[in-house]
């Protein structure tokens, strides 16, 4: 009987090695379907006592001059609104959804369909204009459905460090105005044509995707000042067609909204789409700082672009967000 304990070891031992086998894909990752505690619950079909049917009215019952932590969970389904998030202290929003970790399980939708031009503005035409600081939003698609024809915002991101994890923004022109602030999108995808990603925020997107759904510029950098730390930074991202959309050679990687502007893609995967020049002209005189460093992909060649400035090293979270640091983003994620 004393050999039992050998070959039991020698089982578990061989069970170990084939657990450590297994490829990541297979780890089931956290599914959130139920409300975390302390949250406030919004329910647009069948809604029970002491839910809310809107975003807008969960919100509203937030106020606009408390400064405790609050949440919000939204169960699945497309809720038409347009809502302004204004909640003086740090809030966070999550979508109902089976994969945490990922955009592609989203179940819940905010959609609205008004243009900046009938609206009055770039921020009143966003389906959800945040100007809270210390914000965070899980799993949750958000959607300007206009179209062509005008500039039609999905989020307006006006603050200081918001977070965006495993978000969807989908629009056609200037969908997600990441406007001023340090912000971090995380695991996200950004669709649109003409300037969807633009503004002077201190902008990270790691392992994103960037889809484009028609050609045009992906950045419109609204950078003025050398003294301004506003940066796109694309780290670890795709850069692709949208589902269904064929555009060889019909995207640029930004045009400069002000004369400084700085963007810069670094070992992300550019795709066909992207055209050779990479990057094109908006405002008159400008001087923009166009960097890319270790990309790879069909569209990654940087032979024949235009204004590009050399680098050689990477950009950095703490170089992004001198004053913010990096606490404040989750880094599960």
């Amino acid at each position: 009987m004393a050999f039992m304990p050998r070959i039991i070891l020698l089982l578990i031992a061989s069970l170990s090695l084939q657990v450590q086998a297994l490829p990541h894909a297979l780890v089931k990752r956290a599914s959130r379907t139920s409300p975390p505690s302390g949250c406030l619950t919004v329910r647009n079909s069948g809604t029970k006592s002491g839910e809310y049917a809107t975003l807008g009215s969960a919100l509203s019952a937030l106020g606009t001059s408390s400064t405790a932590t609050a949440c919000i969970f939204i169960y699945s389904g497309t809720y038409n609104e347009q809502v302004t998030v204004n909640y003086k202290g740090p809030l966070t929003i999550y979508g109902y959804t089976t994969d945490t970790g990922t955009y592609k399980s989203n179940t819940v939708t905010i959609t609205s369909g008004i243009s900046s031009p009938a609206a009055g503005s770039l921020d009143k035409s966003s389906t959800v204009n945040i100007v809270s600081s210390n914000f965070a939003a899980y799993n949750v698609n958000f959607v300007n459905s206009y179209g062509k024809g005008a500039q039609a915002v999905a989020v307006t991101a006006n603050g200081n460090m918001q977070a965006f994890y495993g978000c969807a923004f989908k629009g056609y022109q200037d969908t997600l105005y990441a406007k001023d602030g340090d912000q971090y999108y995380s695991n996200c995808y950004v669709e649109g044509a003409v300037d969807y990603i633009f503004g002077k925020a201190s902008a990270w997107f790691g392992e994103c995707t960037i889809a484009s759904n028609g050609g045009g510029a992906i950045t419109a950098s609204s950078r003025e000042d050398a003294s301004d730390p506003a940066w796109y930074v694309f780290d670890h991202s795709t850069i692709t067609a949208a589902s269904g959309t064929s555009l060889n050679g019909q995207v640029y990687l930004g045009r400069p909204w002000r004369v400084l502007a700085r963007v810069i893609f670094q070992y992300s995967s550019l795709s066909n789409v992207v055209n050779a020049a990479g990057w094109t002209t908006m405002a008159e005189g400008a001087t923009p700082i166009y960097e890319e460093l270790g990309n790879t992909g069909d569209g990654a060649s940087t032979s024949a672009r235009r204004f590009l400035t050399k680098t050689s090293a990477a950009v950095t979270k703490a170089q992004l967000w001198p004053s913010s640091g990096t606490s404040w983003i989750d880094s599960s994620y």
